[in-house]
């Protein structure tokens, strides 16, 4: 019984992550449209890079959504591997990476770990 409600509730948090998701997509493309002739060509240029990583990330959760057939655990192991991975390539490569680079890497550990707090 408490899997059933586990799942749900995964469920339901999907939804919902995908819907704050695209709200937060749909303001900034707004605030890009309304004000791209005063802010700086930097600050662009990165919200340019969350909004592709916002649009990945609404892709991953409409497939996790669609094709529910994963179960629980396989989602949330397969994304403490990538958030593992990942932390091991910014600990050996942040010296080497651009600012912009590190600092969306570390954004994406961020979504990858929430996400994980969804699932557990």
């Amino acid at each position: 019984m408490k899997k059933v409600r586990k799942q749900n509730g995964s469920f339901e948090n999907k939804v919902e992550q995908l819907i704050d998701l695209v709200e937060k997509h749909t303001r900034t493309e707004r605030h890009l449209e309304q004000h791209s002739d005063i802010a700086s060509p930097e600050n662009i240029a990165n919200a340019e890079k969350i909004q592709e990583f916002r649009e990945d990330e609404i892709a991953t959760l409409k497939d996790n959504i669609a094709n529910s057939g994963e179960s629980y655990d396989e989602q949330l192991n397969n994304l403490k591997d990538n958030y593992s991975k990942a932390e091991t390539y910014i600990a050996y490569n942040q010296d080497t990476m651009s600012s912009q680079d590190l600092e969306s890497a570390k954004e994406k550990q961020r979504h990858r770990k929430e996400q994980i707090n969804i699932l557990e």
